[in-house]
């Protein structure tokens, strides 16, 4: 499904939108590492799953953003011909896979957290949610690699029944848990359901553009579509999830609320 040949406007949409999802990762990571401390300890498992998922992400970014530079090649002077492939190399979009393997779980065990529920409700749905996403990814991998249509669809088939599953999970189980919630996060943690399942929405519409005959830009669309998605479900989903732990940290206890105000007016 990887083009033979890109033009420069081709190449340089996929090589910037790489390098900007690289960006957010990175410096998200980078401000929820230096913000850990400014939530109670028991919102910081939250806070540093979400700094390891930025974290994964701009790593396995960066190995993207290197195969793709090495997958494709120019002999025009300023990189502004066209771009055909790199003998003896290709383009590895297995990285990706690897990393929603290792993110996705991460994800949603990243909202669990930041609720604080009752143990035994933690495990029951992280035991729900975790092998479920698991099955949504690596069932979706044979379809990704593959050049046929028909193994394409049965594939994202088969990889959007657990998809069905996790969303079961979140609006009817995890729904019932919203009340137990301090009123001032309740609408965020609400919406955060929301942008996780239309962030992970992008994914099969991405998946599908190979699919349907658009040459060298459906190829692009998708890498870009991918990236879109990456960014909003993970570093923007990231900083909300910092934003109710921090909100909630400051309900909760008022001495670490006055400590924190009078080091914002210092």
């Amino acid at each position: 499904m990887i083009p033979d040949l890109l033009t420069a406007a081709q190449f340089s949409t996929v090589y910037n939108a790489l390098s900007l999802v690289i960006a957010a990762q990175l410096f998200t990571a980078i401000f929820l590492l230096i913000s850990l401390p400014r939530v109670l300890p028991r919102y910081r498992t939250a806070i540093a799953v979400s700094l390891v998922v930025c974290g994964i992400a701009a790593y396995h970014y960066f190995r993207i953003f290197d195969s793709f530079n090495a997958a494709f090649t120019t002999e025009a002077a300023g990189g502004m011909g066209d771009y055909t492939t790199t003998a003896g190399a290709a383009f590895n979009e297995g990285y990706r896979y690897v990393d929603w393997l290792l993110t996705v779980p991460l994800l949603l065990v990243e909202l669990i957290a930041v609720l604080a529920l009752a143990r035994a409700m933690q495990n029951r749905l992280l035991m729900q949610l975790v092998p479920a996403a698991i099955l949504m990814i690596v069932l979706g991998y044979p379809g990704e690699i593959s050049d046929d249509l028909g193994v394409r669809t049965v594939f994202g088939i088969l990889s959007t029944i657990p998809f069905l599953f996790i969303l079961y999970v979140l609006f009817v189980q995890l729904g019932k848990s919203l009340a137990t919630q301090p009123e001032a996060v309740r609408g965020t943690i609400s919406k955060l359901r929301y942008l996780l399942v239309l962030s992970w929405g992008v994914y099969p519409i991405a998946y599908l553009l190979p699919s349907l005959d658009l040459g060298a830009d459906g190829w692009v669309w998708k890498q870009v579509g991918y990236s879109i998605a990456d960014i909003v479900a993970k570093a923007v989903y990231a900083l909300i999830i910092y934003q109710v732990a921090r909100t909630k940290s400051m309900i909760e206890d008022p001495t670490f609320a006055e400590r924190e105000r009078s080091h914002a007016d210092a």
